[in-house]
This record gives structure tokens, sequence and C-alpha cells, in this order.
């Protein structure tokens, strides 16, 4: 690494490791909770007085592939590279549009996602360059 490539790094790129490192983990997690989804396909909720049967293996299925998704563009992340930037900013992106649907239900959690894939994509966007120059 040259001095000047050394003397562009700035502490962000702690916040775009840190974007990597959460994108890998939350795909984990989708993953996990899209297997548990496949293989136990019935939910059942009371709504009221009402019963609500509800097949997840679609849903399942659709976080599976979410959670692969996740976790390859973290790993883009992690390796400094364009199109992990590209992908991981779309992700959180998708992620910070998801959360509006459930802040009504989860405000507190919803809005603490929704600040850390604001925080990410700043990262990713503005200083993602950062990563594959260290």
């Amino acid at each position: 690494m040259t001095q000047a490539e050394r003397d562009s790094v700035t502490g962000w790129v702690g916040w775009v490791w840190f974007g990597g490192i959460m994108l890998v983990t939350l795909g984990l997690f989708q993953a996990f909770q899209g297997l548990v989804a496949v293989f136990d396909d019935e939910f059942t909720a009371a709504v009221g007085d009402r019963l609500i049967v509800v097949d997840l293996t679609t849903w399942g299925w659709v976080h599976v592939a979410m959670g692969a998704l996740l976790v390859i563009a973290g790993a883009g992340v992690l390796g400094g590279t364009l199109w992990g930037r590209v992908l991981g900013s779309a992700v959180a992106a998708l992620s910070l549009l998801a959360q509006l649907t459930i802040l009504p239900v989860y405000p507190i959690w919803a809005l603490i996602v929704i600040a850390l894939d604001a925080v990410v994509i700043y990262a990713l966007i503005v200083h993602g360059g950062e990563a594959a120059a260290v």
C-alpha cells in the first residue's frame, strides 16, 4: 500500500467492514429463519377470536434466497469489491424498506434496523472504496 492510499483511508473503513460483517451475519440468520419456515411450514396465530393458519413454505424459500444473497454481498464487501458494495447497498435498502412495513408492530426494533441500514448504505456508497485500499 502506498502512502497516498494509506492517507486516503478514514475511520469509515471500520463501518464498511461492520456493514460486511452485518450482511453475512444477517444472511445466516435469514437463511436459518427460512429453513425453519420450510421444515415447519404451518404457523398458527390467534387474532382476536379467529385462528389463522398460514403456509410458510414459499416465504421460507424467499428467506433462504435472501439469506444467500446477503452472505454473498457481505463476502464481496469484506473483499473490497465494487459488486459487493453495490449488492450490499441494494440489499440494505431493501431491508430498510421492509422495516417500514413492520414499523407499527415493532417500532423500536424497526427504527434500530433502519438506522443501521442507513449507516451501512452511507458507508458502502461513500467510503466503500477504502476497504479495498486496506
